[in-house]
């Protein structure tokens, strides 16, 4: 972390994907908040969907197309069951996918639940501005994603580099 500089709030939309969860029982949906609010950043909206493309799609493009929507962390529906659908809904949404992120989301997994990593197809990407973070339904995965990933991109004050610094510039054509 580098000192000289100052934190910068982001505006962050968490949506978790289940056919099962309520808000009573959305363990992984609620880390999130926690883990985001704890930082300092805003929470700009929460919502739980059903396991289906177009409904995850939905909600996911109207927050990439709300500039009052910084990031959205999306839970759940990224294993390889038939209902399990939320790479293919929001990759199409993606300009740039963030490759490293999967990549280094099952890197770290492997620590913790070894083999059993190559089921997640955790993604990532930026969407007209917005970055986009997809990862398993889980809490111990969203606690994992965000404490070892996504909490120092998402600061500012991170070096060598972060997410943060990029996003007055993920519109540029």
């Amino acid at each position: 972390m580098s000192q000289n500089r100052a934190f910068i709030p982001l505006s962050i939309a968490v949506l978790t994907v289940s056919d099962t969860r309520t808000e009573a029982d959305d363990s992984s949906g609620r880390t999130l908040v926690e883990r985001l609010t704890e930082a300092g950043h805003h929470l700009a909206e929460k919502a739980i969907v059903r396991d289906d493309v177009y409904a995850i799609r939905a909600i996911a493009s109207r927050w990439i197309a709300d500039p009052g929507v910084d990031v959205v962390l999306i839970t759940g529906g990224t294993g390889l069951t038939g209902r399990d659908g939320t790479p293919e809904a929001v990759k199409v949404l993606f300009d740039k996918e963030i490759e490293g992120f999967g990549e280094l989301f099952r890197m770290l997994s492997w620590e913790e639940i070894r083999t059993s990593t190559i089921q997640s197809r955790a993604v990532a990407g930026v969407a007209n501005g917005t970055y986009l973070f997809c990862l398993p339904g889980s809490t111990g995965a969203c606690r994992m994603g965000w404490e070892r990933i996504l909490r120092e991109q998402l600061d500012f004050r991170h070096r060598p580099c972060n997410f943060v610094e990029l996003i007055p510039r993920l519109r540029e054509h």
